[in-house]
C-alpha cells in the first residue's frame, strides 16, 4: 500500500498551526480565571482532519495540579466555540476540526520517574 506522504505532511502542518494559534490564545486572549498557567504540548489530528485532540500541559509548580487541570480543561471546553471561530478567522480555512482538550500529564510522570531513578541511584552508591 503506498504511503501518502503529502497528506501526512499536510496534517502535520495543520496540527502545528493549530498548536501555535491555540497556544497564543491561551497565553493572551482567553481571560477565564479558571485557566491556570499552561501551554499546548501537542495537537493530534485524526486522519480525516475532522477531529483534533489538544493536549494541554499545566505548570508543575501549581499546588493542587489535579484541580488546576480540571478547572483549565473545563474552561477551555467552555471557550471551545470562541476558539474554533478565532481559528477559522486567523487560519483562513473552510473547516476547523472539532476540538477535544485533554490534560497532558506526561511531564509530571516524567519528573516522578526521574525522581525515583535518582533515589535508586543514590541507594546503589551507598550500598
Amino acid at each position: 500500500m503506498p504511503e501518502h506522504r503529502a497528506r501526512k505532511h499536510h496534517q502535520d502542518r495543520v496540527a502545528e498551526a493549530l498548536r501555535e494559534e491555540i497556544g497564543a490564545m491561551i497565553e493572551g486572549e482567553l481571560s477565564d480565571p479558571r485557566i491556570d498557567f499552561c501551554y499546548v504540548s501537542e495537537v493530534a489530528l485524526n486522519p480525516g482532519g475532522r477531529l483534533a485532540r489538544v493536549y494541554v500541559a499545566i505548570d508543575s509548580t501549581v499546588k493542587d495540579a489535579a484541580k488546576a487541570e480540571e478547572n483549565t480543561i473545563a474552561a477551555l471546553e467552555a471557550a471551545k466555540g470562541h476558539i474554533r471561530y478565532q481559528l477559522k478567522e486567523r487560519m483562513g480555512v473552510r473547516y476547523v476540526p472539532e476540538l477535544i482538550f485533554i490534560a497532558d500529564r506526561s511531564i509530571r510522570f516524567q519528573a516522578r520517574i526521574e525522581e525515583l531513578m535518582n533515589r535508586a541511584r543514590r541507594r546503589q552508591k551507598t550500598s
